[in-house]
């Protein structure tokens, strides 16, 4: 499972960029800045890099793989809230940006994901294949590029989330991304339609008796109790003040901090906290032995569990193993180690109570980490047991090392 910034469209290496800037007529004036992609052909060119390490290729080529986009596949903070999508969409260069980041997602990532009846039904493959039989040679990019255009303005009329069968285990692979509700006064991670259909994909993996339900999410669902805390206080402010002072202000932290995970969407954290507990207390049918988050995003690893409410038949974790090559600067691994310290909690809670933020029932404790490095982690599931296995190379490492097997299933 690839779960997010797979390229980064915004930060680009030497060699890429070099080569951009070779290519590129110069008079066109809705180009993109110099170190950042344009459009189509420029990620083409993106994810030929990014995948052409011989270990990479061989990887994608023989163990099946599950992906889904994060903001950097598009540019850093995509969708982070209205008042930044505002600003943004005026660039001359965004519609080049988002048509060419949503139909390259879709390429060489999304397809992978389909299952073949999935993607007989998928109108734009079909589209696609009908092409391809015709005698005239015809480019396909035109309408792909209409359905991104689409599916960016009325994000409703596509679903980027999917479902996997394996075996005993479901995944169901959340966009937590593009289909967000960013109207400020009514923010949610997910719209209405795309929330009930995670949710009934929940039920139904109950009803057909999996011994483990993943949900997998770009962005953690449960997060070091004080960056919790302080993305509920931020939001609470943005919707209090919002068009004053005050609200700016809390833009302006929010966009420059990245408050933007779950906890800052404090309903939709909220409605899955309520959906994962059902499927844990066996409202559905008989629990699964583990209700698992699987996330990226943070640049370290660590694991989690729900300790409250307290009569679930299923345990509840996070578990989050973010993207390789992308060390976190001194001062973010220093904030995230304090992040999950009591002291940390205890002042941030206070902050958010003084703003009148909404606290959650729910509970959880660290059980791991936080680890940093590059990380492979890797979920073992055997009938109703399931352990999680992390190994981590730090900067200078010529080799990864095991630093965890911790069982998920067993109390």
């Amino acid at each position: 499972m690839l779960l997010g910034d797979q390229v980064y469209a915004d930060e680009l290496t030497e060699r890429t960029r070099s080569l951009l800037h070779r290519l590129r007529d110069r008079r066109t004036e809705q180009r993109a800045p110099d170190d950042q992609v344009a459009d189509y052909e420029e990620y083409t060119r993106l994810y030929y890099e990014s995948w052409l390490d011989p270990e990479v290729r061989w990887l994608l080529s023989t163990i099946p793989s599950s992906m889904v986009f994060d903001d950097h596949e598009l540019i850093d903070d995509w969708n982070t809230s209205a008042a930044w999508r505002a600003t943004t969409t005026r660039e001359p260069w965004w519609h080049g940006r988002i048509t060419g980041g949503l139909v390259s997602y879709w390429v060489y990532q999304h397809l992978g994901n389909l299952s073949p009846q999935e993607l007989a039904e998928n109108a734009a493959w079909r589209s696609i294949q009908e092409m391809a039989g015709d005698d005239e040679v015809r480019d396909a990019e035109p309408m792909l590029r209409r359905m991104a255009e689409l599916a960016d303005a009325e994000p409703a009329t596509f679903r980027w989330s999917y479902v996997r069968h394996w075996g005993d285990a479901r995944l169901i692979m959340v966009d937590s991304r593009a289909g967000r509700v960013l109207e400020e006064q009514h923010r949610r991670m997910l719209d209405e339609d795309e929330f009930a259909w995670v949710e009934a994909a929940m039920r139904r993996a109950v009803d057909e008796g999996v011994e483990h339900l993943i949900v997998g999410t770009s962005l953690p669902w449960l997060l070091p109790h004080a960056i919790h805390n302080i993305e509920r206080w931020n939001e609470t402010l943005n919707v209090r003040h919002h068009g004053r002072w005050r609200g700016r202000l809390a833009e302006q932290l929010r966009q420059a901090a990245d408050l933007e995970h779950w906890a800052a969407f404090g309903h939709s954290f909220e409605r899955l906290g309520a959906a994962l507990t059902a499927v844990a207390r066996g409202e559905h049918g008989r629990a699964p032995a583990t209700a698992l988050v699987l996330s990226g995003d943070v640049h370290h690893a660590y694991a989690a569990e729900l300790v409250r409410p307290g009569d679930l038949d299923a345990r509840v974790h996070q578990l989050t193993v973010s993207p390789l090559h992308n060390q976190a600067p001194h001062p973010i691994r220093v904030g995230f180690k304090i992040g999950w310290s009591r002291a940390a909690r205890r002042f941030t809670e206070r902050l958010a109570r003084f703003a009148k933020a909404e606290p959650t029932a729910l509970q959880w404790e660290k059980q791991a980490g936080p680890f940093f490095g590059n990380q492979i982690g890797e979920l073992v599931l055997e009938g109703r047991e399931a352990r999680f296995l992390l190994s981590v190379a730090e900067q200078g490492d010529d080799a990864l090392r095991q630093v965890l097997d911790s069982p998920l299933s067993d109390r």
